[in-house]
This record gives structure tokens, sequence and C-alpha cells, in this order.
């Protein structure tokens, strides 16, 4: 049995989530209402504070399925109740980052600054000139929207320039030498 599948999602109070019909799942919290259509294979249980999920057979396509099913749903409810973030640091001599509504331009070295429009559900906050915070309640559209942030200037490996995820680490390189 898959591991991650079969473990119970805990439901905390204040959320409530509805299983419909072809498994579309209904998850409401105090940050807000996540919706998605799961995989109509799964059989997802809401059994008072906790859901369950459980598959038909041991097919390989079904055992792929099970941890995905369940850890997709664990996403929405830890969504609703604390939502994600994503933390990205500008590095570079004149790269700067400001916010004005929720049009986020960028300072890259380019001749032309970049601008960002937030998509919908999502937030970016900034620290300072040189931090920006992706916020939402979608772990996958934080992801995405980091991700296309990053995208805009990935950090290049022999001063660090760039866009990078907080937590990440990029590997140097020592750059040529002069001849004698």
């Amino acid at each position: 049995m898959s591991r991650i599948g079969r473990m119970p999602i805990a439901i905390p109070a204040g959320v409530t989530v509805d299983v419909a019909e072809n498994n579309k799942v209904t998850v409401k919290g105090p940050k807000g209402t996540l919706e998605r259509v799961l995989p109509q294979e799964m059989e997802i249980k809401a059994e008072g504070a906790e859901i369950t999920v459980s598959r038909p057979n041991d097919l390989k396509r079904m055992k792929s399925l099970h941890g995905l099913t369940r850890t997709l749903i664990n996403n929405m409810v830890v969504g609703v109740t604390e939502g994600y973030e994503k933390k990205l640091e500008v590095n570079g001599v004149g790269y700067r980052a400001s916010k004005a509504g929720n049009v986020l331009t960028l300072n890259l070295g380019y001749s032309h600054p970049v601008e960002m429009t937030d998509p919908e559900g999502i937030e970016t906050v900034l620290e300072g000139q040189n931090i920006i915070i992706v916020k939402g309640i979608d772990k996958e559209k934080v992801g995405q929207f980091a991700a296309e942030i990053r995208d805009k200037r990935r950090p290049e490996p022999y001063k660090g320039k760039g866009i990078k995820y907080a937590n990440e680490t990029i590997r140097r390189k020592v750059g040529k030498t002069g001849k004698k």
C-alpha cells in the first residue's frame, strides 16, 4: 500500500470539505475556497474530522494516483488554513524590485523594466528592494508564479547575479584568469 495514500487527512476546525460527484473536492476555510476535480477511480470519503483516500486495485496507475490524490487534498486543506509562500531574492548591482498596486516592476539590467501583474488569488509582497514574497492559498499557483518571476533573470554561476529562491544555493564557478 502507498504509505502516503493510506494516511488520513485531519480536517482542522473551521474547514469544510465537500466531495461531489466525479470526485470534485471543494475545501472551504478561513483563507478562502479551493476546488479541484480529482481522478475518478479513487474513492474519497469524508468521515467526521478526517478524509481517507482508497484505491480500487493494485495496478501501477492506481498506485501512482493514490498518493497523488491524498497529497493534493492535503495541500488544499493546508492552503485554506495557513496558505503558502515562496521567498525570492534579487541579487546584483542595480537590480531591484518595486510594487505599485498589483503590478510588480523588476529592474534586472535589461534596457527596460520588467512588469508582472499578480495573478488572481496570488499576492506579492516586498521586503526592502530585493526580497519578494509570493503568497497565496493554492500551492501550485504560488510555485508557478514564483518560477515565472525567477525566469525573468535566473542566477548566473560566476557572480551570482539574478533572482533566486531564498533557500536555493547557487553553484559558483571560477572565472577565467588573464594571460601573463
